[in-house]
């Protein structure tokens, strides 16, 4: 009788290599986090291993990356190859979902990167730090404030750490505003103030959702800000509603 060969990869760690074997029950509970996300079942239908995913994907053709690796990784359940590709990897994934189009299987390689940075950050990968450390004002400004980074934001003299490519955006907005108008401008002279009661329900939905938790597993520090600055716009919003009460009484008597 014919015994069935499994798909699964049991072997962890590398047999040539110098460093230990990673912890078995780690990789598995990294794992379990990706393949218990709802979308997984949808984004990984099977494998051909023919290749069109990683032809086609512009990220392929410039970084040590490959949307047929990703698949197959996760198809075997290589365990230490899926671990080893979220350290770096999967943060070179432009999210163009060109892969998703071209999959003769229906598979989303693009997706599936996705689920994985997500666990990367819930698991505090230092990857993800690294990842995100740039992007800390951006996050830091969209919530507290609700509003995004104005485009005139960005220049040498703001993102000095940017180095040399920050020529590359550094653009004549003026000029280009006076050809395209655009109602709100989008500058620092003229970006819009988000209502305290939105703000204050922006931030309730970014702490029930589970956005602030995995905040602070990459960056404490900026999480400590934002809750400071959140906890004073939940005061200012209830002093608010307090006047408002009052204001009511007042009206009523008189």
């Amino acid at each position: 009788m014919q015994t069935a060969i499994s798909r699964i990869q049991e072997h962890i760690g590398d047999p040539v290599s110098d460093n230990p074997p990673l912890n078995r029950d780690d990789l598995e509970e990294v794992f379990e986090d990706i393949q218990a996300d709802i979308r997984f079942d949808h984004e990984l239908n099977g494998c051909l291993n023919c290749g069109i995913c990683t032809a086609t994907c512009p990220a392929a053709h410039y970084y040590d990356f490959s949307p047929r690796e990703i698949v197959q990784l996760l198809w075997t359940e290589n365990l230490e190859g899926i671990y080893d590709a979220m350290q770096e990897k999967i943060w070179s994934c432009a999210q163009c979902y060109t892969c998703a189009a071209r999959c003769p299987f229906g598979n989303s390689p693009g997706g599936l990167v996705m689920i994985m940075r997500e666990v990367a950050i819930k698991h505090g990968m230092q990857s993800a730090k690294d990842v995100l450390r740039p992007f800390s004002r951006v996050m830091l400004k969209l919530i507290s404030t609700g509003n995004q980074l104005a485009p005139d934001m960005i220049n040498p003299d703001h993102f000095a750490d940017w180095g040399p490519n920050i020529a590359k955006i550094d653009a004549p907005l003026k000029l280009l505003r006076q050809a395209i108008p655009m109602a709100t401008l989008n500058t620092t002279e003229t970006a819009w103030e988000v209502n305290l009661k939105t703000s204050v329900e922006l931030y309730t939905i970014w702490e029930m959702t589970g956005v602030l938790d995995q905040l602070e597993t990459i960056d404490e520090n900026l999480f400590d800000v934002i809750s400071d600055i959140m906890d004073e716009k939940r005061e200012d919003y209830e002093d608010w509603l307090d006047e408002q009460d009052a204001d009511e009484e007042d009206d009523e008597e008189n």
